[in-house]
């Protein structure tokens, strides 16, 4: 394939020329040859310096001691030019202190982009101005930041000393004060060592952080109130945060709270339902139970049923039953009186209360109980068949068919549960 590519792109695949050969300029240094082998310093020690005759070592300087010197070196020669101008400065015979040194005012801090005639504006309100002076660079031209103002009378210049001082011009707030060089003895100017700024006569030990006209104390002040504002933002700082800790532990509390009813109403409606499936079980029990009862009588009323059609009719229509009347039904000794029905809702009511294998074992218990107490009533009704026949005695059921009579014993049973009142229809016992 490749000989159908163009000549240009052929070339790109051309092999490079070889690279030719040179001889090295030297020899490596395992291939140099050495006249002389290796040796010690032995032979050369009677060449070395006697150490006592070495001269002694030299100091260098190190870098703190350096900077240390220039300082020193500098403090130096600031001293000897305020010595040298200290000589030459007199401002009694200084060309531009002119006017009258007790209506002049010292202006200082003032912006370096005030005008004289914004100057002017601010401190005409103290009284009418005569001149203002403000104080240049002479290498730059640049104003210094402080100007010298002369009023016309010295009470004004007095006001302005009394309520100036402090005042905001162009963002700025101005110093001012008297003109101290010609009215105090023995004053200084800053460039020379004096004023009344404490800024710069030392380390930070000795420095104030303002300086100002008069004494101090009332930047101090300054520095007492604004340390005390400061003060006053962190306590109200703490307080917010303890307010706020209060208000979250608050909060806390309050959802633990609101979880613990929830919970508790949680328990509550568990245990509410578990009532009512109590109550709904045990009424089903009991219905259950009802039940039983029901068919464990019909059985027994219909085993004793032979024995009943064979009873003579009572002698006197109008007498009540006799006390030992028909097994279950009749009479306050009988084996279902009201002590016997008492004693079965007392034994319901424990049997409630046991397990499920005594409770089947009283059951089975009751059914025999039943079961021989059955059987014992369909002897004994016999039995009274057969008296009723040969002496004739009255039983309260004369002129009764045998529907009747077990109809009127079903409605006096012993427990209640096939009464009329408690709405169940009566059925005829089958002969």
């Amino acid at each position: 394939m490749t000989q159908f590519l163009p000549p240009n792109l052929l070339a790109l695949f051309a092999p490079r020329d070889p690279i030719p050969y040179l001889p090295p300029l030297e020899k490596l240094p395992h291939e140099k040859h050495h006249n002389q082998p290796y040796c010690g310093i032995a032979p050369y020690i009677r060449e070395f310096e006697d150490p006592r005759d070495a001269p002694p070592p030299t100091r260098a300087e190190t870098r703190e001691e350096r900077m240390e010197r220039k300082r020193r070196e500098k403090i130096e020669r600031r001293q000897q030019e305020v010595e040298t101008e200290l000589k030459m400065w007199d401002p009694h015979n200084d060309p531009n202190a002119q006017g009258d040194a007790f209506k002049t005012l010292f202006v200082a801090r003032v912006n370096y982009d005030t005008t004289e005639s914004k100057l002017r504006r601010e401190f005409e309100v103290y009284g009418p101005i005569k001149r203002i002076h403000m104080v240049y660079s002479k290498r730059s031209g640049k104003p210094r930041g402080y100007a010298f103002i002369e009023y016309e009378h010295e009470r004004d210049m007095h006001s302005a000393y009394k309520h100036a001082d402090g005042k905001k011009i162009d963002g700025r707030r101005v110093l001012v004060d008297v003109e101290r060089g010609r009215t105090v003895k023995g004053w200084r100017p800053r460039r020379l060592g004096g004023g009344l700024g404490g800024t710069r006569r030392g380390g930070a030990d000795v420095n104030i952080r303002h300086s100002g006209r008069d004494d101090t104390s009332r930047y101090d002040e300054r520095d007492r109130d604004r340390d005390r504002e400061r003060e006053r933002r962190e306590r109200s700082r703490e307080r917010d945060k303890e307010r706020e800790r209060r208000r979250s532990r608050s909060r806390d509390r309050r959802r633990r709270s609101r979880s613990r009813d929830k919970d508790e109403r949680r328990r509550s409606r568990e245990r509410s339902k578990d009532k009512d499936r109590d109550r709904k079980r045990r009424s089903s029990r009991s219905r259950e139970r009802a039940r039983r009862e029901r068919e464990r009588k019909e059985e027994l009323r219909g085993s004793g049923g032979g024995g009943s059609g064979d009873m003579a009719e009572p002698s006197e229509p109008g007498d009540a039953p006799p006390d030992d009347g028909p097994p279950g039904e009749l009479g306050p000794d009988g084996p279902d009186g009201p002590e016997e029905k008492g004693r079965d809702r007392d034994r319901e009511r424990r049997r409630s209360h046991r397990s499920e294998r005594e409770r089947r074992r009283d059951r089975d218990r009751d059914r025999d109980r039943e079961h021989k107490r059955g059987e014992r009533g369909g002897e004994r009704g016999r039995d009274e068949a057969r008296g009723g026949g040969g002496g004739g005695q009255d039983n309260g059921l004369e002129g009764l068919g045998n529907d009747s009579r077990d109809m009127y014993i079903e409605s006096e049973g012993g427990d209640g549960y096939m009464a009329p009142e408690n709405g169940y229809l009566m059925e005829a016992a089958p002969e």
